[in-house]
């Protein structure tokens, strides 16, 4: 009896623990950079960019200063932390090559009400994606950036939309499966609720597909992004950027590396890697 009482003593503690962090997980995988409206105008008006598409209920952040003749739109699906204004080197990089850019804004970051999950994020994005069709036409290029993977794979598997080249820069094969490698003592993989499963969101898929991954990555392990980029089926190119981290990659907009990857998604041109 005693050693049954000592053994409820450990369990019990732990298994309330994990009913903390299932409850709370969210607040351990999402981390907003929030801002009022006010200051979310006055960020992007020094950056020269506007709220799109419109101020009062904007989606995303484009630039002021549109390109003559476009090839295209880039849509940038973030990852977890900060928010779309601390993007802006997309619009420095993808727009000298053409590109029409926008980076997509997630409810409950910068200054839009809300809160973020899987399915909020899905729809959110889906909504995003159609409103720039509507408005300039196609065709579509996704980049998912860490989470944004997920988002983007997400809004892949939805079939609502087509989408012409896909760009996975630090991706996963699931969020599940990285949740697990950092927190298996919360058997996190079991517990996590947003799945973010893009190997199996992908599968289908036909178009060009980029992925991106950093040799350093201790957020995602490599072996995801790998995992990732091996179950792919279609036309598929990997970049690895040497002596980088999560949040080190080389984003200087004149290295080559940008338009060698716009053009294979765009299928301009076949990269040899």
């Amino acid at each position: 009896m005693t050693v049954i009482k000592r053994m409820f003593s450990i369990l019990l503690p732990y298994l309330l623990l994990l009913l903390v962090v299932f409850l709370l997980q969210r607040s351990l995988i999402y981390f907003p950079g929030k801002h009022s409206p006010i200051r979310q105008q006055e960020l992007a008006d020094q950056l020269d960019l506007k709220l799109w598409p419109t101020t009062d209920s904007y989606l995303g952040l484009m630039s002021k200063s549109p390109v003559s003749n476009y090839k295209g739109t880039v849509i940038v699906f973030h990852g977890n932390a900060g928010s779309a204004i601390d993007r802006s080197y997309y619009f420095d990089a993808l727009e000298k090559l053409d590109y029409r850019v926008i980076v997509a804004e997630y409810p409950g970051y910068g200054a839009r009400e809300g809160g973020p999950s899987e399915s909020v994020l899905l729809a959110n994005g889906l909504e995003t994606v159609k409103k720039a069709l509507d408005d300039f036409g196609g065709p579509i290029f996704l980049w998912g950036e860490s989470l944004g993977s997920g988002v983007a794979g997400a809004i892949v598997k939805s079939g609502q939309v087509p989408i012409k080249g896909v760009v996975l820069m630090t991706p996963f094969d699931s969020l599940a499966n990285v949740a697990q490698h950092h927190y298996w003592f919360f058997l996190a993989k079991w517990l996590i609720r947003d799945k973010f499963n893009t190997v199996n969101n992908l599968h289908d898929y036909l178009g060009n597909t980029a992925v991106l991954i950093a040799e350093e990555d201790q957020i995602i392990p490599t072996k995801n992004s790998l995992k990732l980029f091996n179950s792919l089926l279609h036309s598929k190119q990997l970049w690895t950027f040497n002596n980088a981290g999560h949040n080190s990659l080389p984003l200087s907009p004149n290295l080559p590396w940008w338009q060698e990857v716009t053009q294979f998604v765009s299928g301009e041109k076949e990269v040899s890697r």
